[in-house]
């Protein structure tokens, strides 16, 4: 499989290149040539059948009986033995729980795997890259944590000051691991993000110090996270609806991929909080910024959803000028709007959106654990 920038101006790459790149050199994200159509193991471990969903994306850069083998790594420190279980809480109503993991973030089904992944090709290359990151919170928890013990990998995670719950500040912050360093940004999320892809941007930076991602920028990110809907969908033995939450989109948006991937998905809920960009996009088809507000859910507090650049190569039919250009009006005016064809194409037949405030997060909160005992963060709520 060969991967492609959504900006058009990046040289394509193979699995293992894209994946140590984290970000395009021309500013966009790497997305494989073409969506494979998939035929998902319904027997097995999750660990084995996550690496035959994945396989297809990986092609012959790391072999099958290579990438079982991490992938049975990375799923071993689940405290679930079904890694992500589908729970029932109503007669049409289910959770995925996907808070099994060490730091108790969804993203631990990715990140834990992208640790071994870049270990693995690090040390076949005997190369050392640095991984530079930001975060709202549970990514630079779930990143330090699927790193750690890395021996080829050094971590820098940039977080908003005073804007992440003190239980992820502390996952951060007091990991004793030479290869791991954290940094609080005065500012916002999305601040650390464009110091971020500064970063990444400036090319003899960047190839100086060998700089990476794995927040959801990086494909594999994303590709990780396909494979959940795929066993919850077995699980279930049907089609069906996924509410996600989302701040960054990639959650969403692997949900989006593995319906490519042929998952039998009827629609994707984007569900927002008071940072609600995403939300006016599906019911206006314009985005446009605002300032950011700090809610109880503080991982969901983005106006820039970089993923979203992703579907928006999609909607332009693979033309990465056009998205470039789409971009580059966005961060110059801060805001953008799709055509309408574009929009009863590639949003209306599978995307809902819908915001929710402090005031209704508490309330669903409280009517989870009344009517079914159950105690959900504000981010599930």
């Amino acid at each position: 499989m060969r991967y492609i920038s959504t900006r058009g101006r990046a040289p394509e790459l193979g699995f293992c290149d894209a994946l140590l790149a984290g970000l395009a050199t021309d500013g966009g994200l790497y997305v494989p040539q073409t969506w494979p159509t998939v035929n998902a193991p319904t027997a097995g471990s999750y660990a084995d059948r996550a690496a035959a969903i994945m396989q297809p994306f990986i092609g012959t850069e790391i072999d099958a009986g290579t990438m079982a083998r991490l992938s049975r790594e990375a799923y071993s420190s689940f405290r679930h033995p079904d890694v992500v279980p589908l729970v029932q809480i109503a007669p049409e109503h289910y959770l995925l729980e996907l808070f099994h993991g060490p730091t108790l973030a969804f993203k631990d089904v990715a990140l834990q795997l992208i640790g071994r992944l870049f270990d693995h090709v690090l040390s076949q290359r005997n190369q050392r890259v640095m991984i530079v990151g930001a975060t709202s919170g549970d990514t630079g928890s779930a990143a330090i944590d699927g790193v750690k013990s890395c021996n080829n990998v050094d971590i820098v995670i940039l977080y908003p000051r005073g804007r992440v719950s003190d239980v992820q500040r502390r996952q951060m912050t007091t990991v004793d691991a030479p290869n791991v360093h954290t940094v609080a940004i005065d500012g916002t999320f999305d601040d650390c993000q464009d110091l971020v892809k500064a970063m990444f941007n400036d090319a003899p930076f960047r190839d100086a110090n060998n700089l990476s991602a794995v927040n959801s920028i990086n494909w594999a990110r994303v590709m990780a996270q396909t494979v959940y809907y795929f066993t919850a969908l077995q699980a279930l033995g049907r089609s069906a609806s996924f509410s996600v939450p989302t701040g960054n989109f990639g959650n969403v948006l692997a949900g989006w991929i593995a319906k490519q991937m042929g998952a039998p998905i009827e629609k994707l809920i984007v569900g927002s909080n008071s940072n609600d960009i995403l939300t006016r996009f599906f019911d206006t088809h314009a985005m446009q910024m605002t300032s950011v507000v700090p809610t109880l859910s503080p991982s969901m507090d983005i106006q820039v959803s970089s993923n979203f650049e992703r579907l928006l190569f999609e909607m332009n039919d693979r033309d990465g000028g056009a998205t470039a250009q789409q971009l580059d009006a966005f961060r110059a005016n801060g805001k953008m709007s799709v055509e309408p064809d574009q929009y009863a194409s590639w949003i209306a037949p599978m995307f809902r959106a819908h915001r929710c405030d402090d005031a209704e997060t508490l309330s669903v909160m409280k009517r989870m654990h009344n009517d079914h005992g159950m105690l959900v963060d504000p981010h599930t709520a």
